[in-house]
């Protein structure tokens, strides 16, 4: 990896960036007022309550409480890491991305123009396998076969299916002419060359499917094998620079461009059973690349969605696969996730059980996949009988480690309950589970206090923050708002709102925007989305009036509580000098 973003670039690059125009090119906006509206992408909706601020430069959903700047837009829309945002942001302004010393070099100027021709050749190559599929005087044989699966037209068009002329050297004479572009064949192991030095074609006389990575760009091929041919029934590309078979999944980017938001996906065993669902109009479906369901896989798609269904054979090979995904899903198990299994009759894939039963029926039976806890267990209790204390200690053996690995606290707290069950151990876990509960009643964090505040409408901390969120100017403008007088006053809150004044000081051209990236990865960041979602009703003319009384309060409670205490002390025993001249001071100011 590359040294870090330095941050003053992320501030340019919003201050350059219009949210309005990054949403406009995804969800079309209309004007409403001096914001915009749309229908909320991110969840279902008929009436808009999705807002676009351009004063801002942030966007908010009053419906299920989205929120962010153009950044975070194109992470939650276009489902991109935090560095492949900014990338995306920066080649849309033609700008590079620099890098912070410390670490690797970045990427070379090179490098990126050899990924970029290395895309937009695959692109060319995905486009020739589809134009032989329609002109090549031999590929009736895929058409014939593709037809027997019974795809349309329109299906094979939308998955840009192709076809790979029998020739040795079909796509190595289209595209070969030159050395370095040979050279480049080789590489993306589209051309392969013998010991003897014979270049020869990769995929030969098979149907032809592009794999695009999440950002749609292709990246590798799978080729099925005709009918009656001999070969692997499916030949994926090769490892090489741009296709890592671990990370990518075929029909995953496909599948966020149908849906705004999936609620589910389906994860299946192969490239036709995803087309064929499609067709059933069930764009839900996805594909591991001839590997097993990898860890990268499933953190991707716990990304992008809460219900994962793993789809099987019902036979002990596909229970085998579904083991080694439930294997490699628990590391990534977080809260809020739900795995389950769904196992097919024998001889039935989704493909044949899809046209037997209709689209209805088959997201029916998604509906009753077996959770992951109880193919868990079901799974382990095969092997180990807990009739006896040995039975029960083998179990628990198996499946502790396994337990210990997921991520989430509550899924692992459900999959210990349900152990405990099975090896007699209940009553013991639920006292644990009881104790620790109570310790954790009887000990709140300094946080637990400080959203408690937030939770009171009348708070000056909260109002202050939400002024400065809506207008970092205020800090600037209002120079007798000085809220470092009050940093050792114990007043909850106090330490985010000097963090958030100090940076709005430093920084008043900042929009809001901005602000909240400054802030992304602040202990207190939680804090900001909540405060973000709660509308303060105060216009922009009244803000200093109202951030300045706001001040106001907290040192007049900060002179209350230490009047308080000083009074309270001199009850217990004579004040000092200095302590009987500040509370004169004290009780001056408040009579002033």
């Amino acid at each position: 990896m590359a040294g870090k973003i330095p941050r003053d670039f992320i501030d340019d690059l919003l201050s350059r960036t219009d949210v309005v125009d990054i949403v406009d090119n995804r969800v079309k906006l209309k004007k409403a007022g001096k914001n915009y509206q749309a229908c909320c992408p991110f969840h279902n909706e008929k009436t808009p309550s999705f807002t676009v601020s351009q004063d801002k430069q942030f966007y908010h959903c009053f419906g299920c409480g989205a929120h962010g700047n153009a950044i975070s837009f194109l992470m939650e829309f276009d489902r991109l890491e935090f560095v492949e945002a900014i990338e995306e942001l920066a080649r849309h302004h033609g700008l590079e991305v620099p890098r912070e010393q410390g670490g690797p070099p970045a990427m070379s100027e090179a490098k990126k123009q050899q990924q970029e021709d290395d895309y937009a050749l695959m692109e060319k190559v995905a486009r020739f396998f589809q134009q032989q599929l329609r002109t090549h005087d031999k590929s009736n044989r895929a058409i014939d076969y593709l037809k027997s699966r019974g795809l349309s037209g329109d299906v094979v068009k939308q998955w840009e299916i192709g076809f790979a002329p029998s020739e040795w050297d079909g796509l190595l004479n289209s595209f070969g002419n030159s050395g370095d572009r040979v050279r480049q064949l080789i590489e993306l192991k589209l051309v392969n060359q013998n010991d003897q030095g014979k270049r020869y074609d990769f995929f030969r006389d098979r149907i032809m499917f592009p794999i695009r990575d999440r950002r749609g760009r292709v990246v590798g091929f799978g080729g099925r094998v005709l009918p009656d041919e001999s070969g692997p029934k499916y030949l994926n590309s090769p490892e090489t620079r741009i296709f890592h078979k671990g990370q990518e999944l075929f029909g995953y980017y496909q599948a966020r461009q149908k849906n705004r938001s999936l609620e589910r996906m389906i994860v299946v065993e192969g490239y036709m059973d995803v087309v064929a669902l499609s067709q059933f109009d069930i764009n839900i479906a996805t594909a591991a690349l001839g590997t097993a369901t990898t860890l990268e896989h499933l953190q991707l798609l716990m990304r992008s969605t809460s219900h994962i269904v793993c789809c099987y054979d019902g036979d002990n090979a596909g229970r085998q696969a579904a083991w080694r995904a439930l294997e490699n899903a628990l590391p990534a198990l977080k809260d809020g996730v739900k795995l389950t299994f769904l196992f097919l009759p024998d001889g039935e894939d989704p493909d044949t059980m899809v046209r037997k039963v209709g689209s209805q029926a088959f997201v029916e039976l998604t509906d009753e996949a077996l959770p992951l806890s109880r193919f868990f267990f079901e799974s382990l209790l095969k092997n180990h009988r807990v009739g006896t204390p040995e039975g029960k200690m083998a179990l628990k053996a198996a499946a502790q480690p396994l337990i210990d690995t997921v991520l989430g606290e509550n899924q692992k707290l459900l999959l210990q309950e349900e152990l405990a069950k099975h090896t007699g151990e209940y009553d013991r876990f639920r006292l644990q589970t009881d104790i620790a509960q109570a310790n954790r009643r009887s000990d709140k964090p300094a946080n637990q206090k400080f959203e408690a505040v937030h939770k009171t409408r009348q708070s000056p901390v909260r109002m202050m923050l939400r002024l400065l969120l809506d207008q970092p100017a205020l800090a600037k403008e209002c120079e007798d708002v000085m809220p470092q007088v009050l940093s050792n006053s114990g007043i909850a809150g106090m330490a985010l709102l000097l963090d958030v004044h100090h940076y709005c000081y430093e920084n008043p051209a900042a929009k809001t925007a901005q602000v909240i990236e400054n802030f992304r990865d602040h202990p207190h960041s939680a804090v900001i989305a909540k405060l973000l979602h709660q509308e303060h009703l105060i216009s922009e003319q009244d803000a200093s009036r109202v951030y300045a009384d706001s001040f106001a309060r907290l040192l007049d409670w900060h002179f209350d509580s230490r009047i308080e205490t000083l009074i309270s002390r001199s009850r217990m025993q004579p004040l000092t000098r200095e302590e009987k001249e500040e509370l004169n001071l004290l009780m001056k100011e408040r009579q002033a």
